[in-house]
């Protein structure tokens, strides 16, 4: 399930010259065209659609780049040709460490989305706690190469709360709305915030994909990068979304949603969302403990306010808003439908006895 080379990371003309490129998000098209030779970058040459001034300083980030050993890091590209930029160069468009992406994929050290073969799984009803061991599969087989990077939505059908990796149980739960409200309360891999889940009230998906697709790109803005395709969606829909850092997702009628990330050792990467489709706000404020501190730089007082579900900002069924978002993956990326596999769902109910369903896990952060 290897994925095969494309135009973004590729060679041209001959075996030594190397081809990449990289669309900065929101910004223009970086494109760097090399040759290593005896283990350092030779014959550099920087294109693009971006803006630069002075005009002097393209030919100073050639010279930056020559001579780089080719073993270079993302950051090593990036330090390089900031110090070499002239006093009041500007970049508009583009940034050194888009030069450093670019750099990496064409040594192939570096990926785009076309560069992989995706594949979609749809809502599947499962376990909220199948749901999260799933999360640990699937991001190792992706690390591993034993299966395409992956977009899969949850589904499920408990009430349920999901704490983040690193969230003290007492502090985050009450476990008196627990009791009252029946609740199931199980902790994912991935940091961030607790997610209140009611069947239907909320749109949540993974995306399972090789660290080589981040390359370059910093952890903050990784984020973003990752669901620049929601946002597209979105946009479909009539919500102009936007990400308020680290990892919010809002509109200009409030927050919808929100992300959370995990990197292994392997190579794989999780990236987790939840969004708001019709939150009984009420009932989370009754099960999750929301303190003052969390909501002090978040500009209200109210975490009824904070969540502004998706079905009254488009009228829309949860079950269109999920298509459109498909719909959208998988004619950006190319991507196929999926499903999971036995083996995966039978190791998945493996982990849930021995790790996501047990009090240990639970409250491995009491």
């Amino acid at each position: 399930m290897t994925s095969q080379p494309t135009p973004e990371t590729q060679n041209y003309d001959d075996d030594t010259r190397l081809h990449g490129e990289y669309k900065v998000p929101g910004g223009k098209l970086v494109v760097v065209d090399l040759e290593v030779a005896n283990g350092r970058f030779a014959n550099v040459s920087l294109s693009g659609d971006f803006f630069l001034e002075p005009d002097e300083a393209l030919q100073d980030i050639n010279r930056a780049l020559t001579g780089l050993p080719d073993q270079s890091t993302a950051a090593d590209i990036a330090a390089a040709v900031t110090a070499d930029l002239p006093e009041g160069a500007v970049l508009f468009g583009f940034s050194a460490e888009a030069v450093a992406i670019t750099v990496r994929r064409a040594l192939s050290k570096a990926t785009g989305w076309s560069d992989h073969h995706w594949e979609v799984i749809p809502p599947t009803v499962l376990p909220t706690e199948v749901n999260v061991a799933l999360d640990e599969v699937l991001t190792e087989e992706v690390g591993a190469g034993l299966r395409n990077p992956t977009l899969r939505f949850w589904d499920w059908e408990e009430p349920s709360v999901v704490i983040g990796s690193f969230q003290s149980v007492r502090n985050e739960v009450d476990p008196d709305g627990v009791a009252r409200h029946g609740i199931t309360v199980v902790r994912r891999i991935s940091g961030g915030g607790a997610m209140f889940m009611e069947a239907g009230n909320c749109i949540t998906y993974s995306l399972y994909l090789p660290q080589t697709l981040v390359d370059g790109i910093s952890f903050a803005d990784s984020y973003a990068f990752l669901d620049s395709w929601v946002m597209a969606a979105l946009e479909k829909l009539g919500i102009n979304a936007f990400y308020v850092p680290l990892n919010d997702i809002a509109t200009d009628q409030g927050k919808i949603g929100g992300a959370a990330q995990k990197r292994l050792a392997n190579g794989g990467m999780l990236h987790h969302v939840t969004m708001s489709y019709d939150i009984d706000a009420d009932k989370m404020v009754d099960v999750l403990r929301i303190g003052k501190e969390k909501l002090s730089d978040k500009g209200t007082r109210s975490a009824k306010k904070r969540v502004d579900p998706l079905r009254r900002q488009t009228g829309l069924a949860r079950s269109a808003i999920l298509k459109a978002m498909q719909d959208v993956f998988m004619e950006r990326y190319g991507a196929v439908e999926s499903r999971l596999s036995e083996a995966e769902l039978a190791e998945a109910g493996k982990r849930v006895d021995a790790k996501f369903g047990t009090d240990e896990w639970l409250n491995r952060v009491p």
